[in-house]
């Protein structure tokens, strides 16, 4: 059984389908109930069950918000096999040093502390001593500076450390890995491609963007028992980028 923090796009949402494929039972998250009845509602209509899918709305960052999850589900299915954190926010376009520190806090708060926060709830109520997987969602600009975008790249290198910072203190028990992805093509990242997704698409050596059901079966395979020698590992997805030093 997997909880998916911001289920209900994007990723997230092709991260759920990805392991109800394969058996899993999820429940799914994000702030507003009319999307996540539409993510229901487009994840049972493509053969998963009824029975197989939870759906709960809140703010992420809300500390009440995450122990009402995690008991609901450990109330309703008895277990939590696996955490995905996917929530993330990008509230500065542009150089650096010409944000203002309430975007570095929002990004800081969103992208680093919320997913430090699900772990310890969920590890507390569960994985510390049943074990099982967290998966962080990352980028690959927590890995080499990408322009413009570097109030949220400093924020997923956090993340990063994040990752293998808990997988060195929560092995053996729990397996913590991230996937680190280019530009894929959602609506979180559409401002960095559209109108030009042929120009950004040349930059790789693949000459095409990602979309997000490649990242969703990534991530099942991190959550999965398949791989389960690996931890504390960040899954480069970025169509050849860091073959070339990187994409813009």
């Amino acid at each position: 059984m997997a909880i998916v923090c911001g289920g209900s796009r994007g990723i997230g949402l092709e991260s759920a389908r990805a392991l109800l494929d394969v058996g899993w039972r999820v429940c799914i998250t994000g702030r507003r109930p009319e999307s996540l009845d539409a993510a229901l509602a487009e994840l049972t209509s493509g053969g998963a069950p009824v029975s197989d899918v939870m759906v709960a709305a809140g703010r992420a960052q809300d500390l009440d918000h995450q122990h009402d999850v995690v008991g609901g589900v450990l109330g309703h299915w008895g277990r939590i096999d696996a955490l995905v954190n996917n929530v993330a926010t990008s509230p500065f376009l542009g150089p650096l040093l010409d944000a203002e520190p309430e975007h570095l806090n929002r990004a800081w708060a969103t992208n680093v502390v919320t997913p430090w926060s699900w772990s310890k709830v969920v590890c507390a109520a569960h994985l510390r001593e049943h074990g099982g997987s967290i998966v962080n969602v990352a980028s690959i600009g927590g890995t080499f500076p990408v322009p413009r975008v570097g109030v949220y790249n400093v924020s997923k290198a956090a993340l990063i450390h994040l990752t293998k910072q808990l997988a060195r203190e929560l092995a053996p028990a729990v397996r913590v890995n991230a996937v680190a992805p280019a530009t894929i093509k959602t609506d979180f990242s559409r401002a960095k491609y559209e109108g030009r997704e042929e120009e950004v698409a040349r930059q790789y050596p693949l000459k095409r963007l990602g979309t997000a059901p490649e990242v969703g079966h990534a991530i099942r395979l991190l959550c999965d028992n398949d791989l389960s020698w690996v931890t504390g590992q960040v899954l480069v997805l970025d169509g050849g980028a860091t073959l070339v030093q990187g994409v813009t």
